[in-house]
């Protein structure tokens, strides 16, 4: 079976809960899930109860800071760019290994947005993952030259965004 790439972007709400839910039932089915989570505050109790899950489903937030990036002083900023780099080392080395089943690089895209990397360095890094490994991107905003590598791609919006009347 050929491994797939999936996408979910947009600005609605779920993109990260969508992504969990393919994890937690690839998990179900024996399969090894590494989530990678970019630009999350530092802890929050969901993150208690995931961990719940280990081992079969692992997440990572390499990030220290206790609220969002866009708050950060630049100080701050340079500090977390740093983190960011741990875990994108740490990326690399999971997609070059197969260390896992499914990778879920959660708002990997907000990486771009803030010009932490480029849409080069995202494509390398999409490169380089293992042909075993099925790979779940997530972000607000999704450069198009993911359009080219993605096999399914869901755009995730509110009624409000599609102009519909919420009843």
């Amino acid at each position: 079976m050929d491994k797939t790439i999936q996408v979910y972007y947009g600005n609605g709400r779920g993109k990260t809960t969508a992504s969990l839910g393919l994890g937690i039932r690839a998990a179900g089915m024996g399969k090894q899930v590494i989530m990678i989570q970019f630009l999350k505050k530092k802890h929050s109790e969901t993150l208690d109860f995931l961990q719940k899950l280990e081992p079969e489903l692992k997440i990572f937030r390499f990030e220290k800071a206790s609220c969002s990036y866009s708050d950060l002083t630049q100080e701050e900023q340079q500090e977390q760019k740093r983190n960011i780099q741990v875990a994108l080392s740490y990326t690399k080395k999971v997609l070059d290994t197969g260390q896992c089943d499914l990778l879920i690089l959660d708002d990997i895209f907000g990486l771009v947005d803030y010009e932490i990397i480029t849409v080069d360095e995202l494509m390398h890094l999409i490169a380089c993952r293992d042909e075993s490994m099925d790979l779940i991107l997530t972000g607000r905003r999704m450069p198009d030259r993911i359009r080219d590598v993605a096999d399914c791609i869901y755009y995730i919006s509110t009624e409000r965004e599609r102009g519909s009347a919420i009843l």
